[in-house]
């Protein structure tokens, strides 16, 4: 039979506006074996299958239906009512009252045509009511079928249709369980104010603790946004245990930025035992100012630490608060060639335990690039930096204690050679670079100042080569003379696969201070560095920087990592090994630290990932984690577990199991 068509204007918009907001000019179409439009109460009946669509190509499809004037009330029966690409609710009998829809003896799914082998889930149940007013779909008896099997009954669900992008309700709880804690239930509850502005509120349900409570709040502005999180219990010691952590970062316009950040915890362990620490150090707080140039850029932050360690038993590593810190650079446009100048500026305050310090920086610096003949290129630099420290009880490095100032001249200059050789091939692109620098400076044994200071010593590596200071910060400084050397080899072809190796040796003229003995350097040669890697940009990449000693060559530091990749399918290791010495002569436990991950792509949808930390020193795992995960267009699963073996004051490592599942509806999670 052929079948007719029928557009139809304004009068007919609520008919199909539960599918989405449409203009009320646009025009909307009737198709069906036969259409009847009763002028005189402007109904239409329809015999047959019937399809209604409107122009973004959203649709109802059902059989015999009856649409009442103005669209006051739609009836039908073998009713699909599509809400989305592949949502649809099915039912016998459809009544559209006022600004809702209701549907009898129905079936919702997100799931059409998901798999060849049926629909992944559906709800069946006794009554769905759309509210228009509202957007929400409210299920009555609702029962969650998978593959046809019935697996969870409710007496009531209710959920946004697809066309809402944020509502308030519940979201799909998740559950886990620790050994020390027993089975935990979140449950969490999504707040949304506006299309910029929302919050998560879980509550944590434990079998053998009181519950946790945990929030997430979320604002965008145009200009700024805001983050917040954390969380609180009165366990059953009676103890109030709580973390908050919050970032704000605030546009002052093109060339200004103003940062704001909280971290803070009631206790060092309160973090670690539920499972929200990720070995964090210390907690940072405090704000940050940034102000940006063409060729300028000045930061003005203070910090407010919390100690999570027990004790770092390190003067080398700063302590205290730091208020403020205020830094800045200016570089020159080329004053010649390419030689410019650059300021730095530094004003540092750090406070604590009864001791207060302040210093103030000043350096100027002229650095001359130039590409001679043969492509040798040279660079000459001098530096002059002028340091002046406020003391106030502050412990110095020989260990007296001091009030007052005292302030250094820190002359410096240096002169770097290297000559890149190329030998292009069809095959292969070579290059190999000598390279060596001379660094002349004032000697400052006894001008080293506090023992808490922003610089964590010196460790020898091949990045600490070829650097103007090479310890970690600003208030240790090198003393006197030292030269640096190496070479560089590398190779590239068109397939995008690169090798690279390099080498290299620093030398001081003057014999150093209270030489650490592990950190590769010695009077006079130092230890040589190192670094290998090759990536053939398809299924490898491995890198690896060693230490040799520089009498026997024998191997006292390496840190290697590799990831291979093929597919989904991959393999990361990293591994460190360091020979620790007590003093010149004594030999200590060795560093040698296994980090291994690993993820298999089962199926299309199937995969299971795993990671580890071994502390090879002692023989035990650090920590282990692993997990299986199952990924459908229509749902997610996953079921997780995390072994830690920290043992820190009350916390004691556990394993934590963990199982989530959700839907979803049109690529939206719930």
């Amino acid at each position: 039979m052929k079948k007719a068509n029928l557009i139809f204007f304004a009068y007919f918009v609520p008919v199909v506006s539960y599918a989405a907001s449409v203009d009320i000019e646009t025009p909307k179409t009737i198709t069906s074996e036969k259409i009847e439009y009763d002028v005189k109460t402007e109904t239409i009946k329809t015999s047959g299958e019937t399809e209604i669509v409107n122009q973004t190509g959203q649709r109802m499809t059902l059989t015999d239906s009856y649409l009442s004037k103005n669209g006051d009330n739609l009836s039908g029966s073998d009713i699909k009512l599509w809400l989305g690409d592949h949502v649809y609710i099915e039912s016998d009998n459809i009544v559209h009252e006022g600004d809702k829809t209701i549907a009898y003896n129905a079936m919702f799914t997100a799931c059409d045509d998901c798999d060849a082998y049926g629909d992944a889930w559906e709800i069946r149940t006794a009554k769905i009511i759309h509210n228009m007013d509202d957007k929400m779909l409210m299920f009555f008896n609702p029962v969650l079928w998978t593959y046809n099997i019935p697996v969870f009954w409710l007496p009531f669900f209710e959920m946004p249709d697809p066309s809402v992008k944020y509502k308030t309700g519940f979201l799909m709880p998740d559950f886990g369980s620790t050994n020390n804690m027993g089975t935990q239930i979140n449950i969490p509850l999504y707040v949304n104010f506006s299309d910029y502005h929302d919050m998560t509120f879980t509550t944590s349900y434990l079998t053998q603790e009181n519950p946790l409570f945990q929030l997430e709040h979320r604002l965008n502005l145009d200009h700024s946004e805001y983050r917040t999180h954390g969380a609180f219990t009165h366990n059953r010691a009676g103890e109030n245990r709580w973390y908050i952590f919050n970032n704000d970062v605030i546009e002052l316009g093109e060339y200004a930025r103003a940062t704001v950040f909280l971290e803070r915890a009631s206790d060092k362990t309160f973090m670690q035992k539920y499972g929200f620490y990720d070995d964090q150090p210390y907690l940072d707080s405090g704000a940050k100012l940034e102000l940006f140039g063409q060729s300028s850029y000045v930061v003005a932050d203070a910090h407010i630490f919390q100690e999570l360690r027990q004790s770092t038993g390190n003067h080398t590593a700063p302590s205290g608060n730091i208020l403020p810190n205020i830094r800045g650079t200016y570089q020159t446009a080329p004053l010649f060639k390419e030689t410019y100048l650059t300021f730095d500026a530094d004003v540092l305050g750090i406070s604590g335990d009864g001791s207060m310090s302040q210093r103030l920086i000043g350096d100027a610096r002229i650095v001359s690039p130039w590409t001679l003949w043969g492509g040798n290129r040279i660079t000459a630099s001098l530096s002059a930096r002028y340091d002046v420290y406020n003391f106030n009880n502050t412990e110095l490095i020989d260990n007296s204690e001091y009030s007052g100032l005292k302030d250094r001249f820190l002359p410096s200059g240096y002169v770097e050679w290297s000559l890149p050789l190329f030998k292009p091939s069809s095959n292969w692109t070579q290059v190999i670079e000598p390279k060596a620098r001379m660094t002349i400076m004032r000697k400052t044994d006894e001008e080293q100042f506090s023992l808490n200071n922003d610089s964590a010593g010196t460790f020898l590596s091949d990045t600490t080569l070829f650097s103007d200071n090479r310890f970690a910060g600003l208030d240790l400084w090198e003393n006197g003379t030292y030269a640096d050397y190496g070479v560089r080899y590398s190779a590239f072809n068109t397939k995008g696969q690169t090798f690279e190796l390099f080498l290299g040796q620093t030398y001081d003229f003057y014999d150093r201070v209270d030489t650490n003995p592990n950190s590769g350097f010695h009077d006079g040669a130092s230890d040589y560095v190192g670094r290998i890697s090759y990536n053939n940009s398809k299924w490898i990449n491995i890198s690896s920087r060693f230490r040799l000693d520089q009498e026997n060559l024998s191997l006292r530091h390496m840190e290697t990592s590799a990831y291979l990749w093929k597919s989904k399918n991959f393999i990361n290791i990293g591994h460190i090994w360091s020979q620790q010495f007590i003093d010149e002569f004594t030999m200590g436990d060795s560093i040698n630290e296994i980090n291994a991950g690993i993820g298999i792509q089962l199926t299309e949808r199937w995969s299971v990932r795993f990671n580890a930390i071994y502390n090879a020193t002692y023989d035990h795992f650090q920590r282990h984690t692993g997990g299986i995960f199952y990924t459908h267009p229509c749902y997610y699963l996953s079921l997780q577990y995390r072994r830690d073996n920290a043992i820190k004051n009350d916390y004691v490592g556990n394993t934590t199991y963990q199982f989530k599942f959700g839907m979803s509806i049109n690529g939206q999670r719930y």
